[in-house]
């Protein structure tokens, strides 16, 4: 009897747990860029667009933060308050115009933080772990599909 409710208990955990990794609700905003989702958290705010992701210890690989612009512009990124690398990139009408890859993070206080700007005007930004454009084959051009 004790084995059957353990075999059922496992069973369960087991379940709830690929549920988990591989249903996400419908209406959580994604971000899809040359077949590869990341789901995001939007930025909307200025107070949300200045901390960014500096509320993060670490982020889960198929995350990310999209800061979306009302007006297309050469938006300033920095690397203040980070915790960990990540790889920014501008989008522009649907499409990749920059990237910046495995920018570090400031490790003191003291250690002037990375600030990129791009070389086209972007009307969204896209913020994701280091090393997943390279790993992606990401490039200028690559076109991205916003789903808010």
């Amino acid at each position: 009897m004790n084995r059957i409710v353990i075999f059922i208990l496992l069973f369960l955990i087991f379940a709830c747990t690929l549920l988990a990794i591989f249903l996400q609700p419908a209406n959580k905003p994604y971000v899809k860029v040359d077949g590869k989702e990341f789901f995001v958290d939007v930025a909307k705010t200025d107070k949300q667009k200045e901390l960014g992701l500096d509320i993060y210890n670490q982020l889960p690989v198929r995350r990310g933060m999209l800061f979306p612009f009302t007006t297309p512009n050469y938006y300033t990124f920095w690397m203040k308050g980070m915790k960990f690398p990540i790889d920014i990139i501008y989008i522009n009408n649907n499409k990749i115009v920059d990237i910046f890859e495995n920018l570090p993070y400031p490790k003191t206080s003291s250690e002037t933080p990375a600030i990129v700007r791009p070389s086209e005007v972007a009307n969204y930004v896209l913020e994701i772990n280091a090393g997943l454009s390279q790993k992606y084959n990401f490039k200028n051009g690559d076109l991205v599909q916003i789903h808010l």
